[in-house]
């Protein structure tokens, strides 16, 4: 019987290997570039840039803006429970749920969006 306990041995198989796929044999230039930490892009860390998570959107005539108040619902086109778009700098880069921490709103990343580059 095999020893299910916490004493796990590293035989030098991946999750691939051990899986039965076939290992993929990774290039020099792929190494490399894991290899790089965040000290790479330390050039970039003080460039400000605008996030904004958006809980949805609704469309109005000015005349129903104008006579909105305090307490006045806004429908908008999104559901409960559904996900929220954040955007860096006006691209759209993930989904996620809001959250409250303490006492103030806040997201966090459930998806993230990959880009056609």
């Amino acid at each position: 019987m095999a020893d299910t306990g916490s004493d796990v041995q590293d035989n030098g198989l991946s999750l691939d290997e051990m899986g039965g796929t076939q290992p993929r044999n990774r290039s020099r230039d792929e190494e490399i570039a894991q290899a790089r930490t965040a000290a790479d892009l330390e050039a970039v860390f003080d460039v400000p840039v605008k996030v904004a998570a958006v809980l949805g959107q609704a469309k109005m005539q000015v005349s129903d803006l104008l006579k909105m108040a305090t307490g006045t619902v806004l429908e908008l086109d999104r559901k409960v429970g559904e996900a929220i778009d954040i955007y860096v700098n006006n691209r759209l880069v993930a989904r996620g749920e809001v959250v409250l921490v303490e006492d103030r709103l806040g997201v966090t990343m459930t998806e993230i969006i990959k880009g056609d580059r």
